[in-house]
């Protein structure tokens, strides 16, 4: 079974959480996993706290669409 649309542009839910006797939660999606990983790269250095939040949160999403992108091939 192919991947939804929705799916393929966010990675899926990266941490599901099976509630017992409940549900199951999903979580954030992969692509925020990502972006969150990267943003913490970003950060990380002296370099990363001059720039712009707004830029760095765009630039955070942009590495995360190719890390997917990436997954993909």
């Amino acid at each position: 079974m192919g991947k939804t649309m929705t799916t393929k542009k966010t990675g899926g839910p990266a941490f599901p959480l099976l509630v017992p006797g409940s549900h199951c939660t999903d979580g954030m999606t992969l692509r925020d996993w990502f972006a969150g990983q990267a943003l913490a790269g970003m950060l990380s250095t002296e370099i990363g706290f001059e720039r712009r939040c707004d830029h760095q949160c765009r630039e955070a999403y942009r590495y995360a669409d190719a890390m997917l992108e990436a997954r993909d091939k």
